[in-house]
């Protein structure tokens, strides 16, 4: 640590940044991760699309992807997944979300 005290000005500066982001990266990898609940998922659907799950649920069977309130069996996630982020601009993690709900998920 002397050497490291004796280093110029500029090095020790560095030296002290790298250490301190070091840290804090350490830090972050040792957080627990708080999970989003399935509700919260559909919550922030609702608010990126301004349609709530039901309506949504709406319009997939006019799409064809349900059948009496049912996912048909030949549907496939990806179809979902494809139609919500072309229409309503979705990222993967809800689309999936609203196709387990879709499924019958309800929590």
């Amino acid at each position: 640590m002397d050497a490291k005290r004796n280093q110029n000005p500029v090095k020790q500066r560095v030296y002290l940044n790298y250490r301190i982001i070091n840290s804090d990266f350490r830090k972050l990898l040792h957080k627990p991760h708080i999970a989003m609940s399935f509700q919260a998922y559909l919550d922030n659907v609702q608010t990126k699309t301004g349609k709530s799950p039901d309506a949504l649920k709406e319009l997939a069977t006019e799409k064809g992807f349900l059948e009496n309130g049912i996912l048909k069996p030949e549907v496939k996630a990806g179809q979902v997944i494809q139609w919500l982020k072309e229409e309503f601009d979705l990222g993967h993690g809800h689309s999936m979300a609203i196709f387990a709900y879709f499924k019958g998920k309800t929590s």
